[in-house]
């Protein structure tokens, strides 16, 4: 993300400085979201991972904190997870109350080796105390990483990769402190990248009482737009073993969004996730001078029964805005511009197709450049075309169509989440997903509705500042 040609987003935390990847501990304690994230302060490329901390109070409006975990020489900090040990499982806390205790992996910059690591904090996340018997968890690997933490019945359950190996390990542990292997996953789904940053989350299926367990795993390579990408697979917990129910499935079309994990204990009736927005394609490249990186807006999951499979549905995490624009039951044809300028907006569009071809928006318009959503009626497929959407010409992989099929037919509800860089498109209400980063001038801020080979009905159409 840059700054020489852009403001900070609005609603997308970004860092201070320096360089930001995937989302680390997030957590929802004492009133407050608590993100954790890959971070070096001092560069704008990955290199020396630290924690950095921010945290709010409604997933939108950020206050960015020290650097929980420092990097050194000996050690990096890669990502893990946060949990509140409410029963002291670990005997860390004080007899009042549990401790927050950290898993990270610890890579090892001379032997690189990646083993798990824990410190623990008893004021709310200010300050960390390391174990004293760290590592908690080594079995003498280099591609060993990414523990994230959740209860199971009266202990836990840490889920991590064997990264080169393509497969999920289960652990679990009465204290947090020992820990014993139980189950392996994989390889499954796409395999033609590593895996890397692995959760599992218990989803609410929608008008039922029930829930299914999903497993989501990100893959360096192979995603629907190319390079980095997230999989996700449906099924059921076993004791401590997973157990797949349906094949792997994408949990977003788009480019952008990489390594997201939930929020530990979020309040809700179901998780809450948080990404990174970004491709290891390009990752290193992308326009920046005082910081480079930023996360997706927060969505809350759940499922639905859908061609008889079960589908994640993510619903963002938004601002509700000023409506500076609507219409009704408005026929379209052709291009048209509409009369509001914003850099930083949310769009919510009901199209009927009518006779048309193709249907959709067009934002931050300027003289030459414009982000393009479209749904292509007869493909069957919804897709955001970046191609002349600004800055694309600093890496080969970054100007595309990003395209994904389009579930069911009639009228089509987009929701549009347009901020300084990045464009989340949310189709139906969050059946099918696109998260695209976007790189356009300054003075790029129109917006236009478009039907092409025919007439479409704008069955409703709101702007919201």
């Amino acid at each position: 993300m840059s700054t020489d040609r852009h403001d900070r987003p609005r609603d997308h935390f970004t860092p201070r400085r320096g360089w930001l990847n995937d989302p680390n501990g997030l957590i929802h304690h004492a009133g407050e979201w608590h993100l954790f994230f890959q971070h070096w302060p001092d560069a704008l490329v990955h290199g020396p991972m630290s924690w950095g901390h921010a945290v709010s109070t409604d997933l939108l409006d950020w206050t960015e904190l020290p650097v929980a975990l420092p990097a050194t020489e000996a050690e990096h900090m890669w990502s893990g997870s946060v949990v509140h040990d409410g029963a002291n499982t670990s005997g860390l806390g004080t007899d009042d109350e549990g401790p927050l205790v950290a898993l990270y992996t610890s890579f090892d910059p001379v032997g690189l080796g990646q083993a798990q690591s824990l410190v623990w904090s008893t004021d709310d996340g200010s300050t960390w105390t390391p174990y004293a018997d760290n590592p908690v968890l080594d079995i003498g690997a280099t591609a060993f990483r990414d523990p994230k933490v959740l209860r199971h019945g009266d202990g836990w359950l840490m889920v991590l990769v064997l990264a080169d190996e393509r497969t999920v390990e289960l652990y679990r542990s009465p204290d947090l402190l020992r820990w014993e292997h139980a189950s392996s996953f994989g390889p499954a789904g796409s395999v033609e990248g590593v895996w890397e940053c692995p959760d599992l989350l218990r989803v609410p299926v929608e008008g039922t009482h029930e829930s299914a367990v999903v497993l989501l795993v990100s893959v360096l390579g192979g995603a629907p737009a190319g390079g980095s990408g997230m999989q996700y697979f449906v099924g059921e917990l076993h004791d401590a073993e997973f157990r797949p129910t349906q094949d792997a499935q994408w949990l977003d079309h788009g480019a952008d969004f990489y390594a997201a994990v939930s929020y530990f204990a979020a309040p809700g009736p179901g998780p809450v996730v948080q990404g990174w927005m970004s491709n290891w394609l390009y990752a290193n490249d992308v326009p920046a001078t005082d910081f480079r990186g930023s996360m997706t807006l927060a969505r809350r999951l759940s499922l639905r029964q859908r061609d008889g499979r079960l589908v994640l549905v993510q619903r963002p995490v938004v601002r509700p805005g000023e409506v500076v624009h609507a219409v009704a039951d408005e026929e379209l044809a052709g291009t048209v511009m509409l009369p509001v300028a914003a850099r930083s907006c949310r769009v919510v569009a009901e199209v009927d197709p009518g006779t048309a071809d193709r249907v959709g928006l067009h934002v931050r318009v300027g003289a030459a450049e414009r982000t393009t959503i479209v749904v292509d009626v007869r493909a069957g497929t919804v897709a955001i075309d970046r191609t002349r959407s600004g800055a694309v010409d600093f890496h080969a992989d970054f100007p595309a169509l990003h395209t994904a099929p389009l579930s069911g037919d009639g009228v089509v509800r987009l929701e549009v989440v347009v901020d300084e860089s990045s464009v989340e498109v949310f189709v139906g209400d969050g059946e099918v997903v696109l998260t695209d980063q976007v790189f356009p001038g300054a003075g790029s801020d129109g917006l236009a509705v478009f039907a092409e080979g025919g007439t479409a009905v704008l069955r409703r159409l709101t702007i919201h500042a």
